[in-house]
């Protein structure tokens, strides 16, 4: 078991980030957050990090709108990479990584997402689930591969869909899994204590 040295990577309030800063705080992970990084200059991520006294820094992505890629990309793995960062922590980031970022921390990218996957991918998970007529909506914490929300799943936690539900309520009943989910997930790569098998992630017994 090692000290996770953690890169965030978020476009906005970043309150996902500060779950993990609570957790780290309360002694419940072993983490330390050595960057912020956000593609949004006024992001809220980047004031709740300089707050907890993080390095926390805009990372221009023009000219691309939906992707790190290009001299963006290259620039975020030097960052990173400089910080000592062994593992990249996407907090709402609203860009695709693609390989080249992958192939710099493999199998060491993690995202959460509002939504049981492989159900309702992309954008707004959750009113996803409530256009639909789920009973269970809920977030999943898992590794980044080349892929939309496809790679291996580490935790999921569900969340009753109930019959009143605006996308907004369950929205908000979503992030509080959510909260839960993060830390709960980097505890187990701090752990060591699992292994990539296919698609499969198994959790114990190493």
């Amino acid at each position: 078991m090692a000290m996770l040295k953690l890169g965030v990577l978020g476009s906005g309030a970043g309150s996902n980030m500060q779950s993990i800063v609570d957790a780290i705080a309360k002694g419940e992970l072993d983490a330390e957050i050595k960057i912020v990084l956000s593609d949004v200059a006024d992001a809220k991520i980047l004031d709740r990090g300089r707050r907890h006294s993080i390095e926390s820094m805009h990372l221009d992505c023009s000219p691309w709108k939906t992707k790190l890629e290009g001299g963006a990309e290259d620039e975020c793995i030097e960052i990173l990479k400089s910080r000592g960062v062994d593992t990249v922590v996407l907090a709402g980031f609203m860009r695709i990584v693609k390989p080249k970022l992958l192939a710099a921390f493999p199998n060491r990218v993690i995202n959460i997402h509002p939504a049981l996957l492989p159900a309702f991918p992309g954008v707004h998970g959750w009113t996803q689930a409530l256009d639909y007529g789920c009973k269970v909506a809920g977030v999943t914490v898992h590794f980044v591969d080349a892929g939309t929300d496809s790679g291996p799943i580490i935790v999921q936690k569900a969340v009753p869909v109930l019959e009143d539900d605006t996308p907004e309520s369950l929205h908000a009943r979503i992030q509080v899994q959510e909260h839960i989910a993060y830390p709960e997930a980097l505890r187990i790569i701090a752990s060591g204590d699992y292994t990539i098998e296919g698609r499969r992630v198994r959790i114990g017994g190493r």
